[in-house]
Order: C-alpha cells, then structure tokens, then sequence
C-alpha cells in the first residue's frame, strides 16, 4: 500500500493509517459482491453514506466517508481503490450535552410554563414533552463532534482491516457493513474464529473447539 499524504491535523482523527501506532481488528468477510464488483462497493458506500446533522435535531449520524477527506466523503471515479483494496473510513458523529445544561434549560423552560399558565405543577407528559423540545432545541445549536476510523478492505481475497479495538466502534462496522452490502458480513477474526475457519477440522475437531476453555499457564 502506498502511504496516502498526511493531513494537516491527525489530533482530531482516532488512530488510523497513517498512526505510527494502530490498534487493528481483522475480519473475513463473508459474501462476495456482485461483478462489476467497484461499482457494487460504490453503490453499497453511497447507500450509506455520513450525513451531517449539525443543523439537525439528531444527536448522532454514522456512514461511510472518504478516508482522504472525511469531511466531504466522495465515492465518484472509484476514488477509494487504492490498487487491489478498498481504502475508506467509518465516521461517527456524536452530540454529547453535559445533563447539567439540560437540567438547568428544562427547569427554566418549566418554571416558564408555570408562570404562563398560573399553575403550581406540570403533569409527568407535560415535563417530559418539554425535556425532549429542550433536547431538539440544543441539538440544534451545538456541533456534533466526529470519530473517524479507517477501513483496508481487499475484496479478492476475502479480508478487512477496521483500525479500532473500540466495541461499539467495531459493532457500528458490523451492522452498518451488513446493511450496505447485500448478502455479505463481517466475521470477527481470534484465535477461535481462525481455527474454525483455516485449520480445516472435521465435525470431531469442531466439537473439540466448542469446548475449550481458556486455561492458566503461568502461576
């Protein structure tokens, strides 16, 4: 793989690429894609692409973006092959507001209600009907901040590198991955997994598998 140029600002990315350091969890991937098999990626890519939501009520967004240029994903002219792989990102993005702030913005919005309406309490529909307009309302006004992780897929032969260990991190791939490309999945690879999948056993091997157990080997 050729190095791709480094961005101007790797702080804001979690570790990828172009990291000296990468936490890297491996796949088989299950399925094949239908010939001509970039335009099936590219079509399966730009099903699900990131959608910002800075100017939207919603409180996380997740797609595929471009690994090059996570922030204006592109997947015309086959811009994420990269010789016989698929070079991409996995994007996150997330709002994440302090509960203090919306205490304090649902209690002025109650004390408001009250105040307008000459009551003394709210009933427990009223209260959480303005919990959720306070939600939308600072949904709106705050940026959603992204988590982008890239992905080495080699479609050829059958393998898929996503560069986090994070479990919801590696759970989002998995879902959206199924989701997007039809008939296909990601098969996580360990110990266990590699020896079910390489090692060819017979039906008496596989039982023997199905019952380890992990085992102390040092005091």
């Amino acid at each position: 793989l050729g190095r791709p140029a480094a961005r101007q600002d790797d702080t804001t990315f979690d570790m990828g690429i172009l990291s000296q350091t990468s936490a890297i969890v491996r796949y088989a991937v299950q399925g094949a894609l239908e010939p001509p098999v970039i335009d099936a990626a590219t079509a399966g890519l730009k099903s699900h692409v990131i959608v910002d939501i800075d100017d939207d009520p919603q409180d996380m967004s997740i797609g595929w973006t471009s690994r090059r240029d996570p922030f204006a994903p592109d997947f015309n002219d086959s811009s994420f092959v990269v010789g016989p792989y698929f070079i991409f990102s996995l994007r996150i993005d997330k709002k994440t507001i302090p509960p203090r702030i919306v205490k304090k913005h649902v209690d002025a919005a109650v004390a408001k209600r009250l105040a307008d309406t000459g009551r003394s309490h709210l009933s427990r529909q009223e209260k959480a009907d303005i919990r959720d307009a306070v939600l939308q309302n600072l949904c709106l006004r705050i940026p959603a901040s992204p988590h982008v992780y890239d992905v080495i897929w080699h479609p050829e032969d059958g393998w898929l590198w996503f560069f986090s260990t994070q479990k919801a991190a590696n759970e989002t791939l998995e879902t959206l991955f199924a989701k997007s490309f039809a008939n296909m999945s990601l098969l996580r690879l360990f110990p266990y997994t590699i020896a079910n999948l390489k090692v060819g056993l017979d039906d008496g091997g596989k039982d023997l598998l199905n019952r380890l157990a992990p085992a102390r080997i040092s005091e």
